[in-house]
């Protein structure tokens, strides 16, 4: 009996059909290997004129090798002979005695394109749903089941090595002109599409000659040596070693047994479980943003400033009807030409990008609120404004439209009090830049209730966006946590030390960005509303250098200065790197406070989870993901040397690295957001 794999006859081929008991979407577990190695070898003894390899799922082909096997598997030994039997599946397939041909629709990714490389020929469906990809690299991994031998001589080894070190996906176009697929047609031509490429007795797609020139030998160190300096920009190799081993790979031509070896021995590293780890977490809120339904249609957004003019663009692209409201229409003019700007970069189509226009609409008089479903407000981060502006909305909205903040700090039960029923206002707290930060707050107030959160939840999937469960309480997670992260570094400033070495350290730490450079691109005068905000409530000191920055209008990346000068397409100027003072512990300092802010938010229970925080810092700050987010972080480092580190800089430095009393308190490490995935 078959669980996954569905074997049919239909004249004189066979069709192969995978669908993976108990998943939403196709993935490859060993037990999926080895049932389709059995319909493989049954297949060999046949006289055939070709095999078709297709989903029965409507997600797609097949998502990847499933993740949840990975965490299980602890030995690199273990780990090798999992990609060995990838590698012999795939050799089998490759090697049957007649033509192959995978039908592809929807993601296509990982191990799924893996064995779909195997077969003699790809046929893809023609719509923007098709994805192709190896995004191993992500996991901390690389292709394992042969795909770093097949690849590159079918689309040419720099496009090859390009798809394996970023990990990014291609639409079925973008595959077709590559010659990764051989064709893409429509839905209702897959099969016989498939069905004549078996009959044309066409051979095997390569890459022209021009394009197999890298990987002639005399040329391969040189391309190496070329392509290195890109790959550190975004891959330390001491902290992401994935791509590097790519590119080994690549520059030896090694075999597939040295790439099972390789694949092993990254599988179980530190990076490799911390990314897995964020991963899961992903899904793991993918997951509570498609648990309800949210009978949203129409957006209204009131502010067309940055925030407000992103969130309203990026839900107008993820097909909502929205309305943009503000005072002054210059302000919306400027939104719009943002918005039309936007939507013709991602959407090139001039049709499609006329239709994503026609959904996003300024409104200076307000008139989307009688007919919004949603109302998100995105004005000055001050409660006076915002409570007189939501009197306003609530005597003009139905009664069903979900009331939803973006402010970024203010507790709800403040903003609430101006309205009648606080129970349909939630927080929707999105991070700047919208189109490229995946996470979103949803806070929880006194008084909001369960369906309001649900709706909002369920709105946050439907653009997708990662939604992320937070307490209303001062600053909520990310930017509390963030908050004595960043006045550290102004401390840090004051005492003298430079701008360089402070970033530096925080990027050699890890960090995405130094919080420096991070203030400056936040608006210092944000940065000194949320410091203010939170300054009473967790006893924080505002450094004299931040006020006086933003007293002189120097603001940061927008306003042209800030700690650094900014050219005018928004460009850092500085000085040539230098190296980490010796004498003052940067990197200790800045971390700590971070994380003696993330353990006090888990004991506060502004989120309910250990989970829930590695989760806001990773998706909404971009902390050292291959660290694993702060709590993973503190859990591989042990509690006992971080409390000594808090006590030692108490004496130190004073009571702002006075340690929180959750350090005495292990049990609160738990993990809440169940790994569930594919990749």
């Amino acid at each position: 009996m078959s669980r996954h794999w569905h074997l049919e006859y239909s004249g004189n081929h066979a069709v192969l059909t995978l669908d993976v008991e108990g998943q939403s979407a196709n993935v490859l577990s060993q037990d999926v290997l080895n049932e389709f190695d059995k319909h493989l070898e049954e297949l060999e003894s046949k006289m055939l004129a070709g095999a078709i390899i297709r989903s029965g799922k409507t997600s797609g082909f097949i998502a990847g090798a499933d993740v949840r096997e990975f965490v299980t598997i602890t030995d690199p030994a273990r780990a090798t002979e999992f990609a060995q039997l990838g590698q012999q599946v795939c050799a089998r397939l490759e090697g049957l005695p007649f033509p192959s041909v995978a039908v592809i629709h929807g993601f296509c990714l990982g191990g799924g394109l893996e064995l779909a490389l195997a077969c003699t020929y790809r046929i893809a469906r023609d719509d923007p749903g098709t994805r192709l990809g190896l995004p191993e690299v992500r996991l901390g991994i690389h292709p394992g089941f042969a795909g770093t031998v097949r690849l590159p001589p079918l689309v040419g080894d720099l496009s090859a090595l390009d798809m394996m070190l970023t990990g990014r996906t291609l639409s079925a176009r973008e595959a077709r002109r590559l010659g990764l697929v051989d064709e893409i047609v429509p839905e209702r031509h897959l099969l016989h599409a498939a069905e004549t490429f078996l009959k044309s007795g066409t051979p095997r797609r390569k890459a022209p000659w021009y394009r197999r020139l890298p990987a002639w030998k005399p040329l391969r160190q040189g391309v190496v040596k070329l392509m290195s300096p890109r790959v550190r920009r975004k891959a330390h190799p001491d902290h992401y070693p994935a791509p590097w081993r790519i590119l080994d790979l690549w520059r030896d031509r090694a075999t597939e047994d040295r790439e099972a070896e390789s694949l092993g021995e990254l599988l179980v590293s530190r990076t490799s479980r911390n990314l897995v780890h964020v991963f899961l977490l992903g899904e793991a809120l993918k997951r509570q943003g498609k648990a309800q339904a949210h009978d949203i249609e129409h957006v209204h957004v009131v502010g067309a400033g940055v925030m407000g003019a992103d969130i309203a663009i990026w839900a107008a692209h993820k097909g909502f009807r929205v309305s943009l409201q503000d005072r002054a229409p210059e302000i919306l003019a400027r939104a719009v030409k943002k918005a039309h700007g936007f939507f013709k970069s991602k959407l090139k189509d001039p049709r499609v990008v006329q239709e994503a226009m026609d959904r996003f609409m300024p409104d200076l008089e307000g008139h989307g609120l009688r007919r919004a479903d949603l109302v998100i407000e995105a004005i000055v981060e001050k409660v006076g404004p915002k409570q007189e502006l939501f009197r306003m909305i609530e005597q003009k909205v139905r009664p069903q439209a979900l009331l939803a903040t973006n402010t970024s700090g203010i507790p709800l039960e403040e903003i609430g009090e101006a309205l009648q029923d606080p129970s349909r206002l939630v927080g929707l707290h999105f991070f700047n830049p919208v189109a490229k930060m995946q996470l979103v707050e949803i806070v929880r107030g006194a008084r909001t209730s369960e369906a309001a959160l649900g709706r909002a939840r369920a709105f946050t999937g439907a653009i997708e966006r990662l939604p992320l469960d937070v307490k209303s309480s001062p600053g909520f997670l990310v930017n509390r946590i963030l908050m004595p992260y960043l006045l550290e570094a102004v401390k840090l400033v004051e005492e003298g030390v430079s701008l360089i070495t402070i970033d530096q350290a925080a990027t050699e730490f890890g960090m995405p960005m130094g919080p420096v450079e991070l203030a400056d691109t936040v608006g210092l005068d944000i940065c000194l509303s949320v410091a203010e905000e939170l300054s009473g409530p967790l006893h924080i000191d505002v450094p004299a250098k931040l006020r006086e920055l933003v007293g002189q209008d120097h603001l940061g990346r927008k306003s042209g200065r800030g700690f650094y000068r900014y050219d005018a397409r928004g460009r850092r100027q500085t000085p040539a790197p230098e190296k980490i003072a010796v004498d003052v512990p940067v990197t200790e300092r800045l971390v700590l406070r971070l994380l003696n802010e993330a353990m006090a938010c888990l004991r506060e229970g502004v989120v309910t989870d250990a989970d829930a925080v590695d989760a806001g810092m990773v998706y909404g700050t971009g902390f050292a993901p291959f660290l694993g987010g702060p709590m993973s972080y503190i859990e591989s480092l042990g509690v006992t040397g971080i409390s000594h580190s808090l006590h030692r800089l108490l004496q130190e430095y004073g009571p702002r690295f006075n340690p929180d009393s959750g350090w005495s308190r292990p049990e609160l490490l738990k993990r809440g957001l169940r790994p569930s995935g594919q990749a």
